[in-house]
């Protein structure tokens, strides 16, 4: 069983999909483990490193491919990739297949075995492969830390010789991993925290974090969630309800930082000009999802953004990745947790279960077809 892992061939993309924890465990289960040099470079662990642990480490990506059973990485394989990696291997990444449909068929039409990491279904077994907890628990530290930055002020109350320093104000919009890490981290900096959601269960886990819940809480708000613990999307009444309440109280805000996504979906609107405008100058708006669109009204992905009154809005795209290195780990151990499952530990060789849920639930192609329900070609 050989497994390859890759230099992203994105320049923004710093994350590695293996560690060396993760080969080690790897060449234990009787895996060959390739590396191709500096794939690691950006999330701190050289070469060498990967070498102590058991791992081949390969001069190009051709070297790197060269004979895979199994190839991993943090982002789906460009078409450059597709076209050395062999018929017959399995892929594992973060996919991003929603409106992609064209570079799945082009996975498929390469006769690769295609499996989104992101797609993991949301049960006990799974956990621990849960990729978009692990990494968006990441981006909701990282989108605190970066607004504090950007502010440019204290967030704690201080008590000085000299005067009072109030505490600032931080207001999260959308409370799943991401956002109550954020509230979490914020109420550790001395921050006064509040938050919202459509969601009723994210009431009480707001709560016991110590921040204050924001919401409508009206019949619609009762039923808000999906099976799988995602948001429903809202009625149009609702949200102007929910906009009508968050207006008053986004304009006393020191820091907002919104991570509203719904799966498949353009990110939800959940920030207006008009409630950027009546932010105080020097504020600062977080978008977390910016990559989908954004959650605010005039973010730019990428780029951070002042408007007219002095506000910020901050459009910081692969939030994880600005912790590559912590985010890279617990990335590696999403994988391995998962490839763990899909080898037969007395041949020492890959053998999917066809039939297992989880390999249901991720599997993107196969046998040169697109497999997955949600994205057939369309009639």
């Amino acid at each position: 069983m050989r497994i390859a892992v890759l230099t992203e061939a994105d320049p923004a993309e710093p994350r590695v999909a293996a560690v060396p924890e993760t080969v080690k465990k790897f060449v234990g289960l009787g895996g060959e483990v390739v590396v191709q040099s500096g794939a690691g470079k950006d999330a701190g662990v050289p070469d060498a490193e990967y070498e102590a642990a058991g791992a081949k480490i390969a001069s190009s990506v051709e070297e790197t491919l060269s004979g895979a059973d199994l190839v991993l990485k943090v982002r789906r394989p460009n078409a450059e990739e597709i076209g050395k990696i062999g018929k017959g291997a399995t892929v594992i990444a973060i996919m991003d297949p929603y409106g992609h449909e064209d570079e799945l068929k082009a996975i498929a039409d390469a006769g690769l075995d295609a499996f989104a990491m992101e797609l993991m279904p949301r049960i006990t077994r799974a956990q621990v492969m849960d990729v978009l907890s692990s990494q968006a628990n990441l981006a909701g530290y990282r989108a605190v830390v970066d607004g504090a930055a950007e502010y440019g002020r204290s967030l704690p109350m201080m008590m000085t010789a000299a005067g009072t320093v109030p505490a600032a104000r931080i207001f999260i919009m959308g409370v799943g991993v991401a956002g109550l890490q954020a509230i979490a981290t914020a109420r550790r900096m001395g921050a006064v925290v509040t938050a919202t959601d459509v969601r009723p269960a994210t009431k009480e886990q707001v709560e016991s974090l110590g921040a204050k819940f924001v919401a409508v809480e009206d019949e619609e708000f009762k039923s808000a969630e999906t099976s799988g613990g995602y948001a429903k999307e809202m009625s149009a009444e609702y949200q102007k309800k929910q906009a009508e309440l968050v207006k008053g109280h986004i304009a006393k805000q020191d820091i907002v930082i919104t991570t509203a996504l719904i799966p498949g979906r353009p990110a939800p609107k959940l920030v207006s000009e008009e409630m950027v405008a009546s932010m105080k100058s020097g504020s600062v708006l977080i978008d977390l999802a910016v990559e989908r669109g954004g959650n605010v009204a005039g973010a730019k992905a990428g780029e951070i953004v002042t408007v007219g009154n002095g506000v910020k809005i901050v459009g910081h795209t692969n939030v994880p990745g600005r912790l590559a290195a912590t985010a890279s780990s617990l990335y590696a151990r999403n994988l391995y947790a998962f490839v763990e499952t899909m080898v037969d530990k007395e041949a020492k060789s890959l053998a999917v279960k066809w039939d297992d849920e989880l390999v249901k639930a991720t599997n993107l192609t196969r046998d040169g077809q697109v497999v997955h329900p949600n994205f057939q070609p369309k009639a």
